[in-house]
């Protein structure tokens, strides 16, 4: 067979993976609408989702009734779990892309933790002074998981220090702050206590169209930036010597990369509180689908979060008729028995 043939093969192979690819992300589309809707539509108060849909459409034309829980009561939190979803689940992706891991996400490196804990210092703060919690706990649990990104930071400029170094110090991280944050809950009232519990768990009932506003415009901006590197992430997993080769700054990348990524994750978790197994679940469930291309995996990471996220809060909308179950717990009875399967999977891969 001739090079031109070949090459011609090759080439049709090519296309075909990518329409395959373009197809998958038309069908996540597609199914973060219907479960967009559906999670619009359940609730203490059950809507058909034909109403929903004129509700969203046509509000003139709705009835005042579900016009009022359709767009002031349920339609940002609905937003929001597409939203925080979408953050996490690129940021995993980015993650263990960056760090060469398939155990990285915002929860494994210590943000998660250092949020956590920053929400509780600023609960306890609002309890013996008077501190306004409505504003203090998103800018609490921000200001403790951009330091803990911080420290991360400073790790990856130093020289000589590999991708696994960081991905300890970022265990380290999560000790310590979980460590600080019993020590907060042991101290507390049991008042206090259950409030910083409830937060811990994951909730988006406190959602705002201003906190859906700017976690939406972060997530946007750094999800664009990160894309603009989506050639350079994609040569970095075929190892850091040959990423070199082919003139890609290493060190530059990691650091650009993780400030993004941070910034987003510590947005999404200030406002909603510990949401854990999205940003490890859903970066596998796109690499499985598509590969490596950071092209497609990019946009596909953040659709399965999206996904992920929203069916979430429907089920937790679902499983006690009339009250909310916390969000954080069913991502991770979700997220648990996936990681399971992924980690024989694995293991029978290498056997």
């Amino acid at each position: 067979m001739s090079d031109a043939a070949l090459f011609e093969q090759a080439l049709i192979r090519q296309r075909q993976r990518e329409s395959r690819r373009w197809k998958y992300l038309l069908g996540f589309m597609v199914f973060i609408v219907g479960s967009l809707l559906l999670d619009i539509a359940t609730g203490p108060s059950l809507l058909p989702v034909k109403e929903v849909v004129l509700a969203l459409i046509s509000p003139s034309q709705a009835d005042s009734m579900t016009r009022t829980i359709v767009m002031e009561m349920r339609l940002p939190i609905a937003l929001m779990a597409l939203v925080v979803g979408a953050a996490l689940g690129l940021g995993g992706a980015q993650m263990q892309t960056l760090l060469d891991n398939p155990l990285a996400s915002p929860f494994t490196l210590g943000l998660a933790a250092a949020a956590g804990f920053g929400a509780a210092l600023a609960l306890v703060a609002s309890s013996h002074f008077g501190v306004m919690s409505m504003y203090s706990i998103p800018l609490g649990a921000f200001f403790f998981s951009m330091f803990a990104a911080c420290l991360l930071f400073g790790l990856a400029l130093m020289r000589h220090v590999s991708s696994q170094t960081i991905i300890l110090a970022g265990i380290a991280l999560l000790f310590l702050f979980q460590s600080l944050l019993s020590l907060l809950q042991f101290v507390s009232s049991p008042e206090l206590n259950q409030q910083i519990v409830f937060w811990l768990f994951g909730s988006l009932m406190r959602t705002t169209w201003d906190s859906l506003t700017l976690t939406a415009v972060v997530t946007a901006v750094c999800s664009v930036l990160l894309y603009r590197d989506a050639w350079k992430l994609t040569c970095l997993r075929l190892g850091e010597a040959r990423a070199r080769s082919l003139g890609v700054n290493i060190n530059r990348l990691r650091i650009k990369t993780l400030v993004l990524v941070a910034l987003m994750t510590a947005t999404a978790i200030s406002f909603v509180g510990i949401i854990g197994f999205i940003g490890l679940v859903a970066p596998h469930i796109g690499r499985m689908l598509i590969g490596e291309d950071q092209r497609f995996l990019i946009p596909l990471s953040a659709l399965c979060g999206a996904g992920m996220l929203s069916i979430s809060s429907v089920i937790s909308k679902s499983i006690i008729p009339g009250a909310l179950f916390p969000i954080g717990i069913v991502t991770a009875i979700i997220g648990v028995p996936f990681f399971i399967w992924l980690i024989l999977g694995r293991g029978r891969k290498h056997a």
